[in-house]
């Protein structure tokens, strides 16, 4: 590896599914202004949306998420080309 390319300020950080509230905990440099208690532990927290625990191609299992109405708005813009 080429050296000074690297960042330096490695730390743990917990990161957590939004969509099933799973919590895993690694090593990142991500910058974040909340934190959350992990067994006693405070750690930065970092929100995602989908992670492994979640993703259909990890879990096998296919599950329709609908955040914005984002189905209903797409079934109202074509409704009009239905036969």
């Amino acid at each position: 590896m080429k050296k000074g390319i690297h960042p330096e300020s490695y730390r743990l950080v917990a990161f957590k599914d939004m969509s099933n509230e799973d919590i895993f905990i690694t090593k990142s440099t991500v910058d974040t202004k909340e934190t959350i208690v992990v067994e006693g532990v405070e750690y930065p927290l970092v929100k995602l949306e989908i992670s492994r625990t979640s993703h259909p191609y990890y879990t096998g299992k296919s599950k329709l998420i609908d955040t914005a109405g984002r189905i209903d708005k797409f079934k109202n813009k074509y409704a009009k080309f239905k036969k």
